[in-house]
């Protein structure tokens, strides 16, 4: 009987997703009707090759869809097939804001957000805390913020819940 076969999710190409610089190149994993969730994987930093396609990125994907939930990937302005140009972190943050927001429109779920390493972690978990949805944030392998400038002093006050995974020997975000 069909109804017996095991959930495999497709993965379709998102071509209404738009941010402030243009349209961001985004991929969705469709997940199960019925998910209690969905999730959004962001790419590591762009300047150094950081895209979707990131084999952490696509490994987190792996792992909410292994759940059946619906996984939104997109690319950062100025990466791939996205529009604009890369931004220092500026705007990016409105690329994640437009990201969960279409995620929040199209899906009315609660949103499990993860940040691949680098800049783009500290980038993401600001526009996670803004969200309508208030996204549960996961940082996956989050390095040291890139320097002095960059804003983690939200981090005690951020009130969604988070988690940061991260390498017992990795050389920019150790564990300890």
């Amino acid at each position: 009987m069909l109804t017996d076969l095991p959930f495999v999710s497709r993965v379709q190409t998102i071509d209404d997703l738009h941010g402030p610089a243009g349209r961001l190149e985004a991929l969705l994993n469709t997940g199960r009707p019925d998910a209690p969730y969905t999730a959004i994987v962001c790419h590591p930093h762009p300047p150094s090759g950081g895209t979707m396609h990131n084999k952490v990125v696509y490994n987190a994907m792996k792992v909410f869809s292994s759940f059946s939930l619906p996984v939104l990937r997109f690319n950062f302005r100025g990466t791939g097939l996205s529009e604009g140009e890369h931004d220092e972190g500026h705007g990016e943050v409105n690329d994640v804001r437009a990201a969960l927001g279409w995620l929040e429109h199209n899906y009315k779920l609660p949103i499990l957000f993860a940040g691949s390493p680098s800049a783009q972690t500290w980038v993401s978990a600001p526009a996670a805390e803004t969200s309508a949805s208030k996204a549960s944030s996961a940082s996956v392998f989050p390095s040291a913020p890139p320097d002095a400038t960059t804003p983690t002093a939200f981090l005690p006050k951020c009130n969604v819940p988070k988690l940061f995974i991260t390498g017992d020997h990795d050389q920019f975000a150790p564990a300890t």
